[in-house]
């Protein structure tokens, strides 16, 4: 059986820093006008001062994605040195603080932090986002649906974010723990049909919940203005490669789901909250934990569980031209995610600076 053109789409959230304090910085304004005359609309800014955000064009292949993530984050590094700033990818800084930062002044943000109130002040994350074009809406919602499942997986193999105030959390994505605090966020329900969808969204608009789609943040979602299925649950990976193995093994799963449809087969489905129980351990542990096996009913090593999927994703990964991209999954296994690499850092030199200068340099790795 032939597979669809699965098209992808990689969103990055990079952190501006002063190159001298390590600290982010809010005069990013010249570097965004910079930035627009070279990237025109692929880079923009974020709902803080200290954020830059850049979105790749639609790309048919892996190959294509890694291309433009390379193009992007090297010609928004450039920029940045060019208006004497550093730029670095990770989903919290090692030391800044949340109360030092400038909302950026549009109305759109200026809603969203009255909206939130005091739990939008303290948005000083970063992600990453992976979409998969589907046209089709009622396979988008199924697909969502069986997806669910893998979402603890692929948190655990991208944390970046162990570090909140200057402070060792004991958690490797802190990321996650922050973002979970606001409304219609985390693994989402599951919906029978895209009509079933449809109704959820115009009760919570009639009711005034939200204004739109948008205002749904769920770790996937189906996208509100485009045919994808909109993963975001990952913390934004520091290396290239690493970012490149995400977004091949979520277009490798969501193609081994629907090569089970298309088989009268399916993933089988799992209590919302036991899908809550394993992000949770995801987040705390990492790659280096152990995550619930709902099917034996025990806790098994998280590597485990990473070749189990390795496995299960396989034969489609080969079709798709992708496994070698899909096998970096063994490189984050033995090197240690972004958080590892960054809590190794720290202990060795005592110092949140060298963290910020290990990121910089790590972010730029294979981008020249």
């Amino acid at each position: 059986m032939a597979l669809p053109e699965f098209t992808i789409g990689i969103e990055e959230e990079y952190q501006v820093v002063d190159p001298d304090t390590r600290e982010l910085t809010s005069y990013v304004q010249e570097m965004l006008e910079e930035g627009r005359h070279v990237l025109k609309d692929q880079i923009k800014e974020e709902f803080l001062q200290s954020q830059v955000e850049v979105g790749s064009k639609i790309c048919r292949t892996i190959a294509e994605a890694r291309e433009e993530l390379v193009r992007l984050r090297s010609t928004v590094v450039q920029v940045a040195e060019n208006n004497g700033l550093q730029v670095l990818a990770a989903s919290t800084h090692p030391f800044s603080s949340w109360a030092d930062q400038t909302v950026t002044p549009k109305e759109r943000y200026y809603k969203h932090r009255d909206q939130l109130a005091y739990i939008a002040k303290r948005l000083l994350i970063f992600g990453m986002h992976v979409h998969v074009g589907i046209e089709d809406q009622d396979l988008r919602i199924d697909l969502m649906d069986q997806a669910r499942y893998f979402l603890p997986h692929l948190l655990a193999l991208s944390t970046s974010s162990p570090f909140w105030l200057g402070r060792d959390t004991g958690i490797r994505s802190y990321r996650s723990i922050i973002f979970q605090d606001l409304p219609r966020t985390g693994p989402p329900p599951a919906f029978k049909s895209w009509s079933e969808y449809e109704r959820f969204v115009d009760t919570l608009v009639r009711t005034n919940c939200i204004e739109d789609a948008t205002r749904i943040w769920w770790d996937i979602r189906p996208h509100p203005n485009f045919p994808t299925l909109e993963f975001r649950v990952t913390d934004i990976c520091t290396k290239v490669d690493e970012a490149i193995c995400l977004a091949a093994l979520t277009v490798a799963l969501v193609a081994k789901l629907y090569q089970l449809r298309q088989n009268n087969l399916s993933w089988r489905r799992y209590a919302h909250h036991l899908i809550t129980e394993n992000k949770w351990r995801a987040a705390r542990f990492g790659i280096r934990g152990k995550l619930l096996d709902f099917g034996k009913r025990e806790e098994v090593p998280f590597e485990v569980l990473a070749r189990e999927i390795l496995d299960f994703v396989g034969d489609v990964a080969d079709d798709l031209g992708i496994l070698e991209e899909v096998s970096y999954v063994e490189t984050i296994l033995a090197d240690g995610t972004s958080a590892d690499r960054q809590l190794a850092v720290y202990q060795e030199s005592g110092e949140f600076t060298a963290v910020v200068d290990h990121l910089v340099a790590e972010t730029k790795e294979g981008c020249t």
